[in-house]
């Protein structure tokens, strides 16, 4: 399970993550979803270790992620909106290279590329430079790396981007089979398609506070309406609900 409690993030006096509590249980694909600003990507980087927060807890598979970073970060695979990727590399090579920092025995790693270029189709491209790539291949190859030692817990940050529709459509079914798996896959998203498709569960985050947690099936028969719809309600709801940052002041703690 991941487990967020009591989650509060500031960055100087402006109020990112506002309280933020969340249980997601094991064979779950989350979506996250919410307006530009609204604190997905922050979330993401305190679940990662990237930034700390400044008051609440983080736990994975009941490790705390603030006290023992670096356990926490071998049950993490981290998939960027925006990748970096080591371009004089093969996209073979650099998924070893990601392998290898999580010390997996090199026939273990090439047996893990063999059954990620069945789902990713990466063909004989898989032994070209990085720098000859498109974009969507590139994607590729930072979800296969992010997946080379199983991760417990899959951290994405808008997959779809750049993604042809079959690849797309590839990548979809990578995630159903890491949540079949009995892993958890969280998924920052603008495509509201993409969570009421595969999501098992979604919530809207909106001024860093989460305001609605449902399964999107839940969401749409309640409403009545497509998730999109039932997104630009509630959050239009929240609009004027929320100070702004110039009204915030900053909780100190004793870790800042």
């Amino acid at each position: 399970m991941l487990k967020i409690t009591n989650l509060v993030k500031y960055y100087g006096s402006n109020l990112a993550i506002d309280n933020l509590n969340l249980e997601i249980p094991d064979h779950t694909i989350f979506g996250f979803i919410g307006p530009n600003g609204a604190g997905k990507t922050t979330t993401i980087k305190l679940i990662s270790t990237l930034i700390e927060p400044t008051k609440g807890e983080i736990t994975i598979k009941g490790t705390n992620v603030t006290k023992k970073p670096q356990e926490v970060k071998k049950l993490i695979g981290y998939i960027p909106d925006t990748p970096f990727l080591y371009e004089k590399l093969t996209g073979r090579e650099f998924i070893q290279f990601a392998g290898d920092i999580f010390k997996i025995d090199r026939k273990i790693i090439d047996n893990q590329i063999n059954e990620l270029n069945k789902f990713l189709g990466f063909g004989d491209w898989l032994d070209n430079l990085i720098e000859s790539y498109s974009h969507g291949m590139k994607q590729r190859i930072v979800i296969a790396s992010a997946l080379i030692h199983n991760p417990y817990l899959l951290l994405v940050d808008e997959p779809m981007v750049g993604l042809d529709p079959l690849s797309a459509k590839k990548v979809k079914d990578l995630f159903k089979k890491q949540s079949q798996s009995g892993n958890i896959v969280f998924i920052s998203t603008h495509t509201l398609s993409l969570a009421e498709e595969i999501c098992d569960l979604v919530g809207v985050i909106h001024h860093g506070k989460l305001i609605y947690l449902g399964s999107p099936k839940q969401i749409v028969q309640e409403k009545d309406k497509s998730l999109e719809e039932v997104f630009l309600q509630i959050t239009a709801e929240q609009v004027d609900q929320y100070p702004t940052s110039s009204t915030l002041s900053p909780t100190p703690t004793s870790s800042e």
